[in-house]
């Protein structure tokens, strides 16, 4: 059934609502901040633990998992779960993140007592600045908004965006200050696309032994293209006993010799072969690898170490790692 009701208009009144908010947190980078920055910094042993109750522990697990991905080691704690054991994963070296709107969410109150006696450092999110949270905390940050973009005033939305947007800028600041690079971020992240492109390299995805395409210089072309076509990479290497690199011959190189009539049964490779042909080490990361067969306009790449062949692969490997 057609309704008349504004769908879009209630989306953008959301949207104007959450932006006013973020624009009131402005103030709140402020020399609190600072300070939170600098605990959580010189910290060298403990780790953040963030704790939240209902939608603030929501908003508490994205934080620490920022945090954690970004350099700073930190997990998430729910404080019901603390009360009842979880607690003992807290140590005086930690530095405990609570979150909570109104400052006065019991759960996490109850915890301060043992988390004082621990001589653990709190630092507080809430909007109220007189909340018994702020006033117990060591540090308090304010995430105060105007209104939420609930009509009712009463589902957390703004608010919400808000405190998220206050752990973003403690992670990122952090971030920067400790000079975290993306190589440390992809070390946090060995499964992702990242990950791959900046820890992966050639070793890790290229043919090696019985797998390596290669043939000795004095091959006939037509046995050469049987070792092509086992070992599936559209080129073979040409070494010598020493499994030195003289040349390699491609699919390209094929075709090319077809349409100068080369009779394969009787030419050995050696005479067809292309004799200085790019080549990588294999500690090269895979994303150079990708990089430098663009660069050079190739599919395939012979690898070596100390001048002596030790792998191949090609373009299709490096589709298959997820580096492209």
């Amino acid at each position: 059934m057609a309704t008349e009701f504004n769908y879009q208009q209630a989306a953008e009144q959301v949207l104007n609502t959450e932006i006013e908010g973020l624009q009131q947190l402005a103030p709140f980078f402020n020399e609190a901040f600072t300070r939170a920055c600098d605990l959580i910094l010189n910290n060298r042993t403990g780790k953040v633990v963030v704790m939240g109750i209902g939608k603030s522990g929501h908003i508490g697990r994205k934080i620490a998992a920022t945090l954690a991905s970004t350099g700073t080691s930190a997990f998430f704690v729910h404080p019901g779960e603390a009360s009842h054991g979880d607690l003992g994963m807290v140590t005086s070296d930690d530095i405990v993140l609570a979150i909570s709107n109104s400052g006065e969410s019991a759960e996490i109150l109850s915890l301060f007592p043992v988390l004082k006696r621990l001589n653990v450092n709190i630092i507080s999110l809430t909007s109220q600045p007189n909340s018994t949270m702020a006033r117990l905390a060591d540090i308090h940050l304010q995430i105060s908004v105007p209104q939420e973009a609930c009509p009712l005033g009463l589902a957390p939305t703004t608010s919400t965006t808000v405190t998220l947007v206050m752990g973003d800028a403690l992670a990122i600041a952090l971030l920067r200050a400790r000079g975290f690079t993306s190589e440390d971020f992809a070390m946090s992240h060995p499964g992702g696309s990242l990950g791959r492109k900046l820890l992966l390299k050639l070793s890790d995805i290229m043919h090696y032994g019985d797998a390596l395409p290669k043939v000795a210089p004095d091959t006939l072309i037509r046995d050469a293209l049987l070792e092509i076509s086992q070992k599936g990479l559209g080129m073979t290497a040409i070494t010598d006993s020493d499994e030195t690199l003289l040349g390699i011959f491609t699919d390209g190189d094929l075709r090319r010799i077809l349409d100068k009539r080369v009779d394969i049964h009787t030419t050995t490779i050696d005479q067809v072969m292309t004799t200085s042909p790019t080549t990588a080490s294999p500690d090269l990361l895979a994303v150079e690898g990708v990089n430098l067969m663009q660069e050079k306009r190739i599919s395939g790449l012979m690898l070596l170490n100390e001048g002596r062949l030790v792998g191949a692969l090609n373009m299709h490997d490096l589709l298959k790692a997820g580096v492209m």
